[in-house]
């Protein structure tokens, strides 16, 4: 059963606040990380640690130029949810901080679980909160000391590699995260609330044991605290030294990256030049910049297998979360599935056209390229392959099948079926990525379109 601690009424009192130690550190966070004016939203559950830092940010403001909102998001999983609910919205009006209350479904049949299922909805809405059309600058969560480290002792027992086990960072510029308690222990934030008088609620299933984070936190720390009484802050302390140890990976990945990544796809050739511990890294910073978790350490090496040893012509496509990785002619591809639509427009001038199969095209005037305007195209006709395209793009060079132009060019298969192609009454005028028929390109000093494919 849910309740509050203290009285709702004495949650005004906020000013009190400004000399405590807390409150200081929060400023000293916040002025470094902070630009004046951005917007922050809280996520908001209505416990403790978040109710705590709903207070101490509205302090904060006293000192720092920042504007604050809150989010709760109703999963609905408690009888007590709608409670919590009514719990968040009543402390925002008494602090004047304006909140929005999410419900959200639960699928009870993810693969996820509950917690995670839970928490991927939660962030869901959280980042697609937006004011005025315009997302917030950070989504800001009340995770402390004793979070990072069931999250380092969870990482270790999950077989996590260091990205893994680097844990929390109190600023993930990346992902608009910003967690400033990373270094307040929970008792730390339960003694400032009472003695503060600030009212927060308890949701019973912190008390179940049967999810994982649970148990390691009343049945394993309990333990280990007993024997090494700070045993928090030191698995905390090793979670940022781990977090350091990620970022010089990751630092040596950009670099390997310089030479062997362009437009989203791996030279094979190069990966395969690295040690093996150097090319997973690699591998794994890729997914990473592609918004993919970390695969398991047998499905790594089962991509590094495929990946090195398939032979040329072999179709190999495997399916990573919402992408597929692909590969083709010794480069390897991160791409989104995608139903292949027929369809045939007309430009009549605009500066842009949003494709049926995604993308779009840009249309721009130039001097000495593109198709030349003193033919008089007001308008052209787009459409995808039909198959059998004859194409001349080269004044020099006989006039050629575009399939064999796009193998030429190496542009993978799976992209040939999306890319438009764009003619001028009957004759194919241009090929994105190919060329201009000879015939029709803007000569030295002549006025013409530009036109660039942008692929999703």
């Amino acid at each position: 059963m849910a309740n509050t601690k203290k009285s709702l009424k004495n949650s005004k009192k906020v000013t009190a606040l400004v000399t405590h130690p807390l409150l200081s550190q929060l400023n000293q966070f916040l002025g470094r990380h902070l630009k004046p004016n951005q917007r922050l939203l809280l996520a908001l559950s209505g416990g403790l640690d978040s109710t705590v830092l709903l207070h101490l940010l509205v302090a904060a403001k006293q000192s720092n130029s920042f504007e604050l909102h809150a989010m709760h998001v109703h999963h609905g999983l408690s009888q007590n949810a709608d409670a919590w609910a009514d719990f968040c919205t009543q402390q925002c009006e008494l602090l004047n901080v304006p909140i929005e209350v999410v419900y959200v479904q639960l699928d009870p049949s993810s693969k996820l679980g509950i917690e995670a299922a839970a928490r991927q909805l939660r962030y869901e809405a959280l980042f697609d909160c937006k004011l005025n059309e315009i997302a917030l600058d950070f989504i800001v969560t009340a995770h402390h000391q004793d979070d990072q480290a069931e999250t380092l002792l969870l990482q270790m027992f999950r077989g996590a590699g260091v990205k893994g086990m680097a844990s929390m960072a109190a600023i993930d510029e990346a992902r608009r995260l910003m967690r400033p308690l990373l270094d307040v222990s929970r008792q730390t934030l339960q003694d400032y609330a009472e003695q503060h008088n600030i009212s927060w609620c308890n949701d019973e299933s912190n008390e179940n044991t049967q999810y994982e984070r649970n148990f390691v936190r009343h049945g394993i720390l309990p333990i280990l605290a007993n024997r090494y009484p700070s045993v928090k802050s030191v698995l905390a302390r090793t979670a940022s030294h781990l977090a350091e140890a990620n970022e010089l990976l990751d630092s040596l990945a950009r670099i390997d990256a310089v030479n062997l990544l362009q437009n989203n796809s791996l030279c094979l050739q190069g990966l395969t030049s690295l040690d093996l511990p150097r090319a997973k890294n690699l591998l794994r910073w890729w997914f990473a910049q592609n918004q993919l978790s970390m695969p398991t350490s047998e499905h790594l090496n089962e991509i590094i297998l495929q990946l090195f040893n398939a032979k040329a012509d072999a179709n190999i496509n495997i399916q990573l979360q919402h992408l597929s990785l692909k590969r083709y002619q010794q480069r390897a591809y991160l791409c989104a599935e995608r139903v292949v639509e027929t369809f045939d427009m007309t430009w009549n001038g605009e500066s842009h056209l949003d494709l049926p199969n995604g993308g779009q095209l840009h249309f721009k005037q130039v001097i000495g390229s593109g198709l030349a305007l003193k033919h008089g195209m007001t308008k052209l006709r787009i459409t995808n392959r039909d198959g059998g395209e004859r194409f001349k793009p080269d004044v020099l060079r006989p006039t050629r099948t575009l399939k064999h132009l796009l193998q030429e060019a190496n542009i993978p298969p799976w992209q040939r079926e999306y890319l438009p192609l764009i003619y001028w009454h009957d004759t194919l005028a241009l090929v994105p990525n190919i060329g201009i028929t000879h015939e029709l390109r803007a000569g030295e000093g002549e006025l013409g379109i530009d036109i660039i494919w942008q692929d999703i």
